[in-house]
């Protein structure tokens, strides 16, 4: 057998492939031309020319050609094709080639696209103003030099956006991965003083939002009339396991006293010609080690008297965090909570507490406004938030609350005919009325909940609904009513109104949405740093890279980029 190679672009001048095989293979002119078409289109071509066999590849081996197998006349179709698959790659498919030389090597910048979205980034974090935000930067400290700041910022922020958040995920990134070479300029910073920056950071990097936030007020995609606000469970960097509560301790502490007893006992019993042997030396390990964990709970315990809260708790491993119910069940957790803008859902402001909505209403909704610089017109929230004092203290700077109450949330009618919503309250005569016609008058004040207690005292004895209505002889059917009641009703009758109606409706789909996307996109199931300034940095991080993923698909890679650099 004959092989030839002759260059793909033969084909466009036709009868040239002719004389560069010889005039008894292929003839010139249109059959020429249509059988390299052919060669080029398929990647193969099989056939007699000339009384020859010819098999007709392109082969990866030699980029740019055309090999052309030539065989005897008695050669037959199945001799041919055998040819074709002896390692052969036919180009019915791309191959690449990653052993390819080239003369002018590309440089970074070549390869990443001008739409790729890392560009928003660099321009983001180019647009900050760092030592605005706490970030030490001194160009002329002395010592092994440091990597810059801005490179740190910007790989953390990239890497919160698609889900690297551990340190030793960012360093492989920076090794392998063309995006973030790019934006760091090739530094390959260790895993060690990735978590480094983080840490000692966390106060710059929790302002990052609220530079972000103003940005987007600049850039008009925020309008800050209507904010929305809510909360959401995300694990703690600690074990439920190392929580412990007053119960707990005493509990502990029992257990570890009437072990220490045995081990005592146990020693005394021991002949003193024993002293020195095994069993001895490990009672005395033990009773040691007992010793220490009795110490470690009873500080504790002096850790929780302290406290102020009606049911205390601390985690050894961050005291910070408390016990939490979700949907996933009771984990050591804190409470990240988040104000939306309603034009296009931006994050205005972000925050972590580590107790429930009830009391968070007038402290986000404030942040809020100062990040703003300015009041907005309507609050809203869910029925978590429905503290009426919380709502007053917003309600009394002119803003409009949209927030229900429990009952107005549950949407379940009254099947009780005896329950509080039956019994009306006489303004005039400052009594309640059963729905027997008797009056409840006033009986004292409770103030821990801030609420007046109304009773039907001996009249309730007499009444035919007595052992339905209430059971108790001495104070009859007993109705409280909250200090702010006025307070709490107006806002009740105003959030059934159409125009509050409205605005509620969009609550879920504005102030929910980044809580999925960090859960499910991005695959936060708990905080990576530990205590309150910890979890609030990156809390701050990952809403920022949510403004800036919301933005880039709303005005694109290039606009943005360049209003941002514009910034």
């Amino acid at each position: 057998m004959s092989v030839f190679r002759i260059p793909l672009d033969s084909r466009l001048r036709g009868n040239d492939i002719g004389v560069a095989w010889g005039d008894g293979i292929f003839r010139r002119g249109q059959d020429a031309r249509d059988t390299a078409e052919r060669v080029c289109r398929l990647g193969w071509w099989l056939g007699r020319v000339a009384g020859k066999w010819l098999a007709c590849i392109l082969d990866s081996r030699f980029p740019g050609c055309v090999t052309i197998t030539e065989g005897d006349t008695d050669d037959r179709y199945g001799r041919m094709r055998r040819v074709l698959s002896q390692g052969v790659k036919i180009m019915a498919y791309r191959y690449g080639d990653r052993y390819q030389g080239l003369l002018f090597p590309p440089s970074v910048e070549e390869l990443v696209p001008e739409n790729a979205p890392v560009r928003v980034y660099d321009a983001f974090v180019e647009a900050l103003d760092l030592p605005k935000l706490g970030f030490k930067i001194d160009p002329r400290q002395i010592g092994c030099p440091q990597y810059h700041p801005t490179a740190m910022l910007k790989l953390l922020l990239y890497g919160y956006s698609y889900g690297f958040r551990s340190s030793r995920k960012l360093e492989r990134e920076c090794h392998y991965n063309i995006t973030f070479i790019w934006l760091v300029g090739g530094l390959k910073p260790d895993h060690k003083t990735i978590a480094e920056f983080r840490r000692k950071n966390q106060k710059a990097l929790k302002r990052v939002l609220k530079q972000c936030a103003q940005m987007c007020l600049k850039l008009e995609v925020i309008e800050g009339n209507t904010l929305f606000v809510d909360g959401t469970k995300i694990r703690a960097n600690a074990s439920i396991k190392h929580t412990w509560t007053l119960d707990r301790c005493q509990k502990a502490l029992a257990k570890v006293d009437k072990r220490i007893a045995e081990i005592l006992a146990q020693c005394d019993s021991l002949d003193a010609r024993e002293e020195g042997s095994a069993s001895l030396t490990q009672l005395q390990e033990e009773l040691a080690n007992k010793q220490a964990l009795k110490d470690k709970v009873k500080t504790i315990v002096a850790e929780l008297e302290a406290q102020e809260a009606q049911k205390p708790q601390t985690n050894t491993t961050d005291p910070d965090c408390r016990t939490m119910k979700s949907i996933q069940g009771s984990h050591a957790s804190f409470n990240m909570q988040s104000v939306v803008d309603e034009k296009h859902g931006i994050i205005v402001d972000t925050d972590v507490v580590n107790t429930g909505d009830i009391y968070q209403f007038a402290e986000q909704i404030s942040q809020a406004n100062e990040t703003l610089g300015t009041d907005c017109q309507t609050a809203c929230a869910d029925a978590g938030y429905s503290n009426v004092e919380e709502l007053e203290k917003i309600d009394s700077e002119g803003i409009h609350v949209v927030v229900p109450s429990q009952k107005q949330a549950a949407k379940s009618p009254t099947v009780n005919p005896f329950d509080k919503a039956h019994f009306t309250y006489d303004r005039d005569h400052d009594c309640y009325v059963c729905p027997a016609g008797q009056a409840l008058r006033y009986s004292h004040t409770n103030e821990r909940d801030k609420k007046r207690v109304f009773r039907g005292g001996t009249t309730c004895r007499s009444c035919e609904h007595f052992g339905e209505c209430t059971k108790s002889k001495a104070h009859g059917r007993s109705i409280s009513r909250l200090l702010k009641a006025d307070v709490q009703e107006r806002l009740a009758a105003d959030y059934e109104t159409e125009a509050s109606q409205e605005v509620y409706a969009l609550r879920k789909q504005k102030v929910e949405l980044p809580f999925g996307h960090f859960k499910r996109n991005l695959g936060v199931t708990g905080f990576l740093l530990r205590g309150l300034e910890g979890v609030k940095a990156e809390a701050a991080l990952l809403a920022s890279c949510f403004n800036l993923a919301r933005m880039e698909s709303m005005l694109g890679v290039a606009s943005l980029s360049a209003k941002l650099a514009a910034l």
